[in-house]
């Protein structure tokens, strides 16, 4: 029995098909969505909100198994894959102004 990783479509997929259970997990747990939406708003992840991301995402990854493959090792690489299907946003958000 070989182990199946899925590839960025299919990860993208599942995520998409199950998109209605997942906000509403992640908007009971506090901070997750403003997380997740820091680089889609033009910020950037630091370590600690990384680190905060991960223990969220162990403790959703029991109800929402598509979710654990975000745990594994280089996983964090499918934040913006996730945050990107998660946003309710019609319109992306312009850029802030430079200066």
């Amino acid at each position: 029995m070989s182990l199946h990783l899925p590839t960025f479509q299919e990860f993208k997929e599942a995520l998409a098909h199950q998109r209605e259970m997942i906000l509403a997990e992640v908007a009971e747990v506090k901070d997750l969505m403003r997380l997740l939406m820091k680089e889609r708003n033009h910020g950037k992840w630091e370590e600690e909100d990384l680190a905060a991301i991960k223990a969220h995402f162990i403790h959703l990854a029991k109800t929402i198994p598509a979710l654990a493959v975000v745990l594994a090792p280089g996983g964090l690489i499918l934040l913006p894959i996730l945050a990107e299907i998660l946003d309710r946003r019609k319109n992306r958000r312009p850029p802030p102004p430079a200066g």
